[in-house]
């Protein structure tokens, strides 16, 4: 059958033959089978193992969406124009992958705490439970944040733009090339890591670098500025009996850190609050009546509730959790999917950290002492939080293309599975190759030469924030409040002065002014988002991550007034400029080395 038809394209392109007359027909059973091998076979992959090696060593991962959606271009590229919708089902896919592949760190998390670990197939199951459970609840908010409040989301807007600058041939070869040869500078330096030992002890790390390329100077230098200020108060720390003699300043600094998103995110979600009414009411009547749109909600909301059964289900039959902490779980995610929805549609940011601290506190209010039973509950929130986010901002794309959404719903489910699958064969072919992994950083930071590149930052937010759950009393309840105060009182402050139109155009205006705006994003008034990076990882990891962002913004500051845009590339998304391109083949082509490296790891231990 073929798929139904975007608002305003003609019904002619859809049974007309291809470009290349090889390719099976837009619409086919062919051309959807093709489509998904691509996706599941190499995009997704590729996605979903930079995003676990990321989150095992830095404790973050930038999406997969930029690099899949060129790849998958250049699948497409025969169809012409319409090549777009078919690059954007794989994006969806491979996008899914990635972001569940990413949660691996949960495996990880529950190894650290001493958890017995449950055979996969049970991880699976939860796991995918979750992120079919999430996609749901994210296609249910989808009509409100996209078609009503129209929010820009501007990742999936950047996408858009990609997938529709890719029919042009010479950009195209330019984009693969750029990021084939990122690729493969990123393996040489981690062959290199490896293999000297004066390249290791200066902790250097491609995809760190090729991180800060991608997101520039303002986003890294606070990270930076907050690690050089924990290094310096780490010896008073130790003195008060905030650290033990040999603990690093992430051991409390992630307390601190993840106070601030939450003040941070107090601040943001409250004007969100106040901008999403103002649009509604301005749009009350706005309505999807396109074919393309259309969505029947009553087996949406079948599928919501039959995987939130299925969640619960698993959870505590298989998995043996307490009934009434899963089902809270569930239903604060309901909550959360919209409110990080709004974030992520209006500053591209998706606090999936403060919505994990959140809950747990909750739970913690609620009598929850057992932190192994708040990590499995805590995670329901945020696989569905991070998979039903992803979900819209794909829509969000699909909606500027005109792609069909029930289409595109299908293809993310397919990449669910494939995530969740992945996500545990990942976690334990990775820990299996690199036991410095199931190494607890919290219990044994005198094990740092072991652990080498393996930060697993996101891991130690995560153990760090239900370790003494329900156990908040004296210097970490203090340090709580102190990160929570200075992100409040921070996003406050740049919410009333860098606003302000007169110092928009102060730092527009000339040189100095720009110099002005720099100082304050990345210095003075740096966004506590970008910042609490620093508490969650060692300096010599923040310094790099720095070097990478400095590269950048310094290489496309010169660039633009060396080389302007010639007349034919205005409007190109940032997403397509030189260093991002670089820097997301760094991030893949160390990625891909150190999964290499575990696969030959675990033959030789079977051998």
């Amino acid at each position: 059958m073929n798929e139904p038809l975007p608002s305003g394209v003609s019904a002619a392109i859809d049974t007309a033959r291809p470009r290349l007359a090889f390719l099976p027909a837009v619409g086919t059973p062919a051309f959807h089978i093709m489509l998904s091998l691509v996706a599941i076979v190499i995009l997704g992959p590729l996605g979903g193992i930079a995003a676990a090696y990321m989150n095992f060593s830095l404790g973050f991962f930038v999406g997969g969406q930029v690099l899949a959606g060129i790849l998958g271009s250049a699948v497409t590229y025969g169809y012409g124009a319409e090549g777009k919708h078919g690059a954007n089902y794989m994006q969806t896919m491979a996008a899914s992958v990635a972001s569940l592949s990413g949660m691996a760190v949960l495996i990880q998390a529950m190894v650290w705490l001493g958890m017995p670990m449950p055979p996969a197939w049970q991880l699976v199951l939860f796991m995918g439970c979750i992120g079919m459970f999430g996609v749901g609840v994210g296609m249910l908010y989808t009509p409100i944040l996209v078609d009503q409040l129209k929010l820009e989301f501007p990742s999936g807007h950047a996408v858009a733009n990609i997938l529709r600058a890719l029919t042009d041939k010479r950009l195209l070869k330019a984009s693969i090339a750029k990021l084939g040869g990122g690729t493969g500078l990123g393996a040489i330096i981690a062959w290199t890591s490896e293999k000297f030992e004066v390249v290791a002890a200066s902790a250097v790390s491609a995809s760190t670098v090729g991180a800060g390329m991608v997101v520039g100077s303002r986003i890294t230098i606070p990270g930076v500025v907050v690690g050089v200020i924990g290094f310096a108060l780490t010896p008073y720390l130790r003195e008060i009996g905030w650290l033990g003699p040999k603990d690093p300043f992430r051991k409390i600094g992630f307390l601190i850190a993840l106070a601030m998103i939450c003040g941070a995110a107090i601040v943001d979600l409250a004007l969100l609050a106040v901008q999403a009414a103002e649009k509604i009411r301005a749009r009350v009547k706005a309505t999807a009546e396109e074919p393309w749109k259309q969505v029947k909600l009553g087996r949406l909301f079948a599928w919501i509730g039959f995987w939130a059964v299925a969640i619960v289900v698993v959870a505590t039959q298989v998995l043996g959790q307490p009934l009434g902490f899963i089902l809270f779980a569930i239903g604060i995610s309901l909550v959360f999917v919209l409110i990080n929805g709004i974030s992520l549609g209006i500053s591209d940011s998706n606090p999936i950290s403060s919505a994990f601290v959140i809950s747990v506190l909750l739970m913690s209010a609620l009598g929850l002492k057992e932190p192994l039973v708040g990590l499995m509950a805590a995670s329901i929130l945020l696989v569905s939080t991070s998979c039903g986010c992803d979900m819209q901002q794909d829509r969000s794309t699909g909606w500027r293309l005109g792609t069909n959404r029930i289409v595109q719903f299908r293809y993310q489910v397919i990449g669910i599975t494939m995530g969740a699958v992945l996500c545990v064969v990942l976690a334990k072919l990775f820990m299996a190759a690199y036991p410095a992994l199931a190494i607890n950083q919290f219990d044994h930071p005198e094990a740092k030469s072991q652990v080498g590149q393996w930060g697993s930052a996101m891991t130690y937010k995560f153990v760090g924030a239900i370790r003494d759950l329900g156990n908040l009393a004296g210097y970490k309840l203090k340090a709580l409040l102190i990160g929570l105060g200075i992100g409040l009182v921070t996003e406050v402050l740049r919410k009333a002065i860098l606003r302000r139109k007169r110092y928009q155009e102060l730092t527009k205006r000339s040189k100095l002014g720009f110099a002005v705006g720099w100082t304050m994003d990345s210095i003075v008034l740096s966004s506590p988002y970008a910042s609490s990076f620093g508490g969650f990882v060692e300096l010599p990891v923040a310094l790099w991550f720095g070097l990478g962002g400095v590269l950048s913004s310094a290489w496309n500051t010169i660039g633009k007034k060396l080389s302007p845009r010639k007349p034919g590339e205005e409007g190109l998304p940032e997403d397509m400029s030189t260093t991002s391109l670089l820097g997301g083949g760094l991030i893949a082509g160390e990625s891909l080395y150190f999964l290499a490296v575990g696969l030959l790891g675990l033959l030789t231990l079977v051998a």
